[in-house]
């Protein structure tokens, strides 16, 4: 059984997001925990964000583990073939990066008012122990290596003479995260965030999550939950009105004794609304 998880936690598959409005050809992926465990991993998977072709990556945090003490992996971001554009998760910032200190930032979250008489707000779980140095020196690095990190900013892109407005909010649980004025317009506008848990129903077409892994261990009772939207671990939720959120599964998961595992949720690459060139790379 541990023998199937540990493959199943390297088997990653395509998963086509079709998505009114938006632009073809958008890659998305997460979570990828860079280490010396997984970055063949790693490699493997850019290797096939490359061969889709695609017009754009986006990548939705969690590029560290929290216990390096440098940042040369990160080198291997610089073998995407693409434009990529990225946010910062929790472990960029070392906050909630173990078992104790990750249930303590769920209850926080939960306990504070994300969205408050229409205000954003996450200050208080800006409680002092995020680690900005650590985050300043990993954001530096991405950029060095080609990858724009939007820390509370926003940015325009093209895409075949289609306006996309990317807006980039940082790690909630390190209460890092402010979300930018952005301008009016009728762009296809996309909100990037790691931690689901700490969006609003902001005035966007699509927001894509990270963080959980999908779960890692998707029994057939959390399967049904998730698929009820009683939790959120993993897929698109687009109910209520609110704004379409879609929970990526990640490309990496965390370890136990060394070994990633995961049980009946594969690691994935999400892509958006795929070219016809896309469609016959993934048949």
């Amino acid at each position: 059984m541990t023998g199937y998880m540990a493959w199943e936690a390297r088997a990653v598959e395509v998963t086509v997001l079709e998505i009114d409005g938006a632009p073809e050809g958008i890659v998305y992926i997460t979570d990828p925990h860079v280490k010396a465990s997984n970055i063949d991993h790693v490699r493997e998977v850019i290797d096939e964000v490359n061969r889709l072709n695609p017009s754009l990556v986006l990548i939705g945090g969690d590029f560290a583990t929290g216990e390096e003490e440098d940042f040369t992996a990160q080198e291997v971001w610089r073998s995407l073939d693409a434009p990529a554009y990225a946010v910062l998760g929790n472990h960029d910032y070392r906050v909630g990066i173990d078992g104790p200190t990750g249930v303590e930032r769920l209850f926080a979250t939960r306990a504070s008012a994300v969205v408050a008489a229409g205000a954003y707000d996450v200050s208080s779980l800006d409680d002092g122990s995020a680690d900005t140095a650590f985050a300043d020196g990993l954001a530096a690095t991405l950029e060095e290596n080609g990858v724009r990190v939007l820390r509370n900013d926003y940015a325009r892109v093209d895409i075949g003479g289609k306006e996309l407005l990317i807006v980039g909010v940082d790690s909630g649980w390190a209460g890092m995260a402010d979300p930018p004025e952005v301008p009016a317009t009728d762009a296809f506008t996309l909100y990037l965030i790691h931690e689901p848990s700490c969006r609003a129903d902001w005035d966007a077409d699509l927001i894509l999550a990270g963080h959980t892994h999908g779960g890692q261990f998707l029994f057939p009772v959390v399967n049904q939950l998730n698929d009820l939207g009683v939790i959120e671990l993993a897929g698109l939720f687009d109910d209520d009105g609110k704004t379409p959120t879609y929970i990526s599964r990640g490309v990496c998961s965390s370890s136990l004794a060394g070994v990633d595992l995961r049980f009946n949720c594969q690691p994935e690459i999400v892509l958006i609304n795929p070219t016809d060139e896309q469609l016959r790379a993934i048949a």
